[in-house]
């Protein structure tokens, strides 16, 4: 469900802009973004790192859009988000609490059992992911028209990314430790 809910900007924004263009669209993602961030806050629920990242993105790269009428900046926004995930995965295994973990460990270590090595390597496929998922999107962002953009950005990234993820639970459920729960 919190999978959905997170993609609520982008299917509103690829909704938008079917019926009313970019624009309409950009605007209507950014809205969906702060409306997530007030309900979250009226309903006491956390924010998450990714969350504010996102509503940053949008804000920012969103309002240069509306403001300069330029898509360009839009269009910029998921390798900004992506490159930006690669860097806090990375940099996650050298700040925080000691001992220190790499972000993929702190998110799952409580139902997954893997050796300091084997997280390390999780975490570095990460990285990897969401370099390549940026560079993709330059890559149809430069070349396509921007209405192979939008059906890329929703369909194509979220198809790569439940690849990605099956792919890694396959890689989990065989290198993985069963947790013992004490009963």
């Amino acid at each position: 469900m919190k999978f959905l809910y997170d993609l609520l900007p982008v299917i509103f924004f690829f909704i938008a802009y079917k019926f009313y263009g970019l624009y309409a669209a950009t605007f209507i993602a950014i809205l969906t973004a702060v409306g997530q961030l007030v309900y979250a806050f009226i309903c006491r629920k956390p924010i998450d790192v990714m969350q504010w990242l996102s509503l940053g993105a949008i804000t920012l790269l969103g309002g240069a859009t509306l403001i300069f009428k330029n898509e360009l900046f839009i269009k910029w926004k998921p390798t900004a988000i992506y490159w930006l995930m690669g860097l806090v995965f990375y940099f996650s295994q050298f700040f925080g609490t000691k001992p220190l973990k790499p972000i993929a460990q702190r998110m799952m270590e409580k139902s997954v059992s893997l050796s300091e090595n084997m997280w390390k390597k999780l975490n570095t496929s990460w990285v990897i992911f969401f370099i390549i998922m940026g560079g993709l999107n330059l890559l149809v962002l430069y070349n396509f028209d921007t209405n192979t953009w939008v059906n890329f950005k929703l369909f194509g990234s979220f198809g790569l990314t439940l690849v990605f993820v099956l792919l890694q639970a396959a890689f989990l459920s065989k290198v993985s430790s069963p947790l013992h729960t004490g009963k």
